[in-house]
């Protein structure tokens, strides 16, 4: 590689948390290519060597916090085989990614797909990845007979997503007591009580 191709590949990492960082306080459209490359030293134009558009920018940026709140969820259940441990492990770990407050975990909560049209399917993809381990879980549990599966996923994905709205570091209620209390409250109200082991 070429010592100009290094240094250009070189800053790709504070290139993509200068974005999330903008993205995340002024959302997709607001943020500005120069405020993104300027505190790297970057003309606007240099963005280019990088991405074709401020677009694929943001999909490089959402990627990679979906796939670290996936990693999170992933280690979490990796060593637990019965399913409403796995899903209270599960509710931990996406509470502490998403209210750590970190630039990425903000852009997947704050970003809608729909705020950047020309790469909505893009994001709904990664999106629609990682939701796919929550409807595993899901169906693994055991639940009363008629209980909408698809509903409770949803329903438990916007709770926990909606948490950040209220959230207050330093508060009683941590991450990890709020995911439990809110798998409680479930499984005290759709589990199958004849099938109840763990």
């Amino acid at each position: 590689m070429e010592p100009s191709r290094r240094r250009a590949h070189s800053r790709l990492p504070q290139l993509l948390d200068e974005a999330a960082r903008a993205f995340a306080q002024r959302g997709f459209a607001a943020a500005s290519v120069r405020e993104i490359v300027g505190p790297i030293g970057m003309l606007p134009g240099s963005l280019y060597c990088h991405f074709e558009t401020k677009d694929a920018l943001l999909v490089a940026v959402y990627k990679e916090g979906v796939e670290r709140i996936s990693a999170a969820v992933d280690v979490a259940v990796a060593k637990l085989a019965a399913p409403w441990p796995r899903l209270e492990a599960a509710c931990v770990a996406h509470l502490r990614s998403l209210l750590d407050q970190t630039d990425y975990s903000q852009v997947v909560i704050r970003v809608r797909p729909s705020d950047a049209p020309a790469v909505e399917r893009e994001l709904v993809a990664l999106r629609d990845r990682y939701e796919a381990r929550w409807a595993t879980l899901v169906a693994a549990l055991p639940l009363e007979r008629g209980v909408s599966r698809s509903d409770l996923r949803l329903f438990l994905m916007g709770a926990l997503n909606w948490s950040q709205t209220w959230y207050r570091d330093g508060g009683a209620s941590t991450p990890d007591r709020i995911a439990r209390r809110f798998v409680g409250l479930m499984r005290a109200s759709v589990a199958d009580k004849t099938k109840e082991h763990a």
